[in-house]
């Protein structure tokens, strides 16, 4: 198993992203949200964008999960070989790119590019939005399967809090493969059970590193 999927094992990875028009939308910025994230705890980090990828992997020594979001719809993270190959280049230790059966851009399979990026020596994480997602990329050979994209697809329902049940079903069917939680999960306590629950790391962003969301939430207890 690669070293940097073993070194994320048991702990917290933080995504450290700021959208296009957010005030916080900068490699530099993004990059100071990842070391004091890093200072916090994280094992890991998860960012978006060449700029931001290479600023972060420049400060931190904890392996980075790269992604590349192209689009507003469809497969837009990671969306093509060609975006996993630059993420590659950028710095990343890990790509994540998305493991649904929709149509990717490059017209390439996702056991395609999969295997070609394994050719090419990359570690290869699935954001996946269902079973049928994680069953994909477990024949494909992906590294790291994830619940990233649960309740995005239109496949599962979008619960208020983590996908438990995509999780743990993950989790029985590939015992080999390293299962991580990603997806609205906003609270330590959630945080515990993603853990008890078998999961081999979680990633937590907006309830750690999107000021304006969190204000969001306390305003509107106002």
């Amino acid at each position: 198993m690669h070293q940097a999927i073993e070194k994320i094992k048991g702990g917290l990875v933080v995504s450290c992203q700021a959208y296009p028009g957010e005030p916080l939308r900068h490699p530099e910025t993004m990059a100071q949200m990842a070391m004091a994230a890093v200072e916090g705890g994280a094992v890991g980090i998860r960012c978006q964008g060449l700029a931001d990828i290479a600023a972060i992997k420049g400060q931190v020594s904890v392996p980075v999960i790269g992604i590349w979001k192209d689009g507003e719809e469809g497969v837009y993270i990671t969306p093509t070989l060609r975006h996993a190959r630059c993420c590659a280049a950028a710095g990343a230790d890990i790509i994540a790119i998305d493991a649904t059966g929709r149509p990717r851009p490059d017209g390439l399979t996702y056991a395609e590019t999969v295997h070609a990026l394994h050719d090419e020596g990359v570690v290869v994480m699935a954001d996946c939005g269902s079973f049928a997602d994680a069953e994909r990329a477990v024949e494909a050979g992906t590294d790291i399967i994830s619940t990233t994209l649960s309740g995005y697809t239109g496949e599962r329902p979008k619960t208020d809090g983590p996908d438990f049940e995509l999780l743990g079903q993950m989790i029985e069917a590939f015992p080999d493969v390293p299962v991580l939680c990603e997806g609205r999960i906003h609270t330590p306590d959630q945080l515990r059970r993603v853990m008890a629950t078998g999961a081999w790391a979680a990633v937590v962003g907006t309830a750690i590193t999107h000021p304006t969301t969190i204000t969001r939430w306390f305003a509107a207890k106002l």
